[in-house]
């Protein structure tokens, strides 16, 4: 879509990812080595009874989920910034999400561009929110 078939307000859901014990283990082993996405015994012992998925999982999650909805397409040209970015509750191996995307700032730049700006909120199957940040990006518009 380019910038100006976008409007404020305009919300979008993306279709559901299944996260497994081991895709947790996998990321965090490469990008957030810490004993809460890695080690289940210890995990285990802890605030969550268990491993847990990495933040930034995810935040990577919630945007990939986003972006497989087609909706900017080949209109895109850049991400611009991330903000008010917040965890709210725990992933679990088992966990299904979903994210609810919703339009909330529109600016228009020069050069046939302009800046969208969604809110990603990220739900689990018990519907849950888990996550929820803001996500702006750099599309391309037609006079």
């Amino acid at each position: 879509m380019q910038f100006q078939e976008f409007h404020i307000g305009q919300t979008f859901r993306t279709k559901s990812l299944l996260v497994t014990n081991e895709n947790i283990k996998e990321f965090a082993s490469e990008f957030d080595p810490q004993y809460m996405h890695l080690d289940e015994e210890k995990a285990g012992k802890g605030r969550f009874n268990g491993i847990i998925a990495s933040g930034i999982q995810t935040l990577a999650i919630s945007f990939k989920l986003w972006v497989e909805t087609g909706s900017y397409g080949e209109d895109v040209i850049a991400g611009t910034a991330m903000n008010n970015i917040r965890f709210l509750k725990p992933v679990l191996p088992g966990d299904e999400l979903h994210t609810i995307v919703e339009v909330i700032d529109l600016q228009e730049k020069r050069n046939q561009t302009g800046v969208v700006t969604v809110t990603m909120s990220t739900f689990n199957n018990k519907q849950e929110k888990v996550f929820v940040g803001d996500l702006s990006v750099l599309v391309k518009y037609e006079v």
